[in-house]
């Protein structure tokens, strides 16, 4: 058989019917085209002319890869409760209820019912911002990393900021505050040291051109040893001598008390609120455990400044966001927070369930439960953790176990620990674990024939 025994292109669309109710002509098409050329590269190669089954065969799987979404939910197993990799934070219930109300159905995202006329979308989630942080007035935009950037836009374009040398941070996939400074058009005038800051550090570098002192809390790092730094009320106390606002950059905005469970204490928006913070800047999907969004809060002249400028509109949250948000906030208004939000409920989970779970799971597998440490991740409370129960099993080749696993139906997630694979319950929920369960013992089943 030669070249021009294979098919053409119309004789193989007359038999795809199929494909193209499923995708659409002009893609059949294209992917009936691109099965020729292979076909046609192999038969110049030498090998055998395909067929016109094998030929719909390699478009038909051309074209499922195409359609498969490359952003698919997975089980992750691996103890880190906001993994930046997976996604951070899971929405509650009702979180993922509301985004699905606005999402279905027209909104009144930007209007007023009582007017009959045109609203502002900030007046979602202010309120209960405000009622929970204390603040004055509060303003969403579409991550911290905007936020910063809208603040220092806003107040200290052509001006100068203080900051500590020692709150230089860089946060994940290489973003760092300076960089996002010089974004803004702000100065940055570094003070003290890498591990040391002193208040007068900051008092002496105060000039007629200084517009705000900013604080960038250590989220992702630690310094310890011969460390000082200024608090909060210290920062305060200067900024109110030189009529001078603060801007506290914290980061993961937990609004409960993560010493509570056993971990170190985060830094709360409230407490920066009353500490005198000028402006408080969080994100939405991080220890809040809500959508991914960058939440300021703070003095209500200073709020009204970023609302006002033309940045805003760049990077103003959408319909998604703020439906989502105030879902999880009220969460924390109602003291219902640790049930209801995913985050907190992880982090809750007290050990006697973890260890229930993994010794069903381990007895279904022929495996052992080992003591282990869950982390809460995303940048949050850097070098913490909670201690755990694992479901660990023994395979000849972990890396390559891990691999079958992520190649499930529903991708499972999990890390190797010695040279055994350990599988975490505190970040699996319940409705998982039959999909868990299935995948590893698949999985097992499979290596023990080979």
């Amino acid at each position: 058989m030669t070249l021009r025994d294979l098919p053409s292109v119309e004789s193989l669309l007359q038999s795809s019917t199929g494909l193209i109710n499923d995708y659409g002509r002009p893609l059949v098409t294209d992917a009936l085209r691109a099965a020729l050329d292979s076909a046609r590269a192999a038969v110049r190669a030498g090998g055998p002319t395909p067929d016109p089954d094998q030929i719909l065969g390699m478009a038909r799987t051309q074209l499922a890869s195409l359609a498969a979404p490359s952003l698919r939910p997975v089980i992750n197993a691996t103890g880190v409760i906001l993994h930046t990799n997976l996604g951070r934070s899971l929405l509650s219930e009702d979180a993922v209820a509301a985004i699905a109300a606005v999402a279905q159905h027209y909104s009144t995202l930007e209007y007023e019912l009582p007017k009959g006329a045109r609203g502002s979308r900030s007046v979602h989630a202010e309120t209960l911002l405000t009622r929970l942080t204390g603040a004055e007035a509060a303003l969403v935009v579409n991550n911290a990393a905007c936020a910063l950037l809208l603040a220092l836009t806003a107040l200290a374009k052509n001006k100068e900021v203080i900051v500590s040398r020692g709150q230089l941070v860089e946060i994940g996939g290489g973003f760092r505050v300076p960089e996002v400074m010089k974004q803004s058009g702000a100065k940055l005038v570094e003070v003290g040291t890498t591990n040391r800051t002193h208040p007068h550090d900051i008092s002496e570098a105060v000039t007629s051109k200084t517009a705000a002192i900013l604080q960038a809390h250590h989220s992702n790092f630690k310094i310890i040893g011969f460390t000082a730094e200024p608090t909060l009320d210290e920062l305060t106390t200067i900024a109110r001598q030189h009529s001078l606002p603060v801007i506290d950059d914290l980061g993961s905005g937990a609004l409960l008390d993560t010493a509570t469970y056993g971990l170190a204490h985060e830094p709360m928006a409230q407490e920066s609120v009353k500490s005198g913070a000028g402006l408080v800047i969080f994100s939405g999907d991080k220890l809040l455990g809500g959508p991914q969004a960058g939440i300021i809060v703070g003095q209500k002249a200073l709020v009204e400044k970023l609302k006002k400028h033309p940045l805003a509109r760049a990077v103003r949250a959408d319909k998604l966001i703020l439906a989502a948000l105030p879902a999880t906030l009220l969460h924390y208004l109602k003291d219902e927070a640790p049930r209801k939000i995913p985050v907190w409920r992880m982090i809750s989970m007290p050990l006697s369930d973890i260890e229930a779970r993994a010794g069903r799971w381990a007895a279904a597998w022929g495996g052992t439960v080992i003591d282990g440490q869950s982390t809460v991740g995303g940048g949050s409370l850097p070098g913490e953790t909670l201690p755990t129960k694992l479901a660990a099993v023994s395979v000849s080749s972990p890396n390559k176990f891990l691999a079958q696993l992520r190649a499930a139906s529903t991708p499972l997630i999990a890390r190797v620990e010695g040279d055994l694979v350990v599988f975490d319950p505190r970040t699996v929920s319940a409705n998982e674990e039959a999909a868990l369960s299935e995948a590893v013992t698949f999985n097992l089943t499979r290596n023990s024939k080979q």
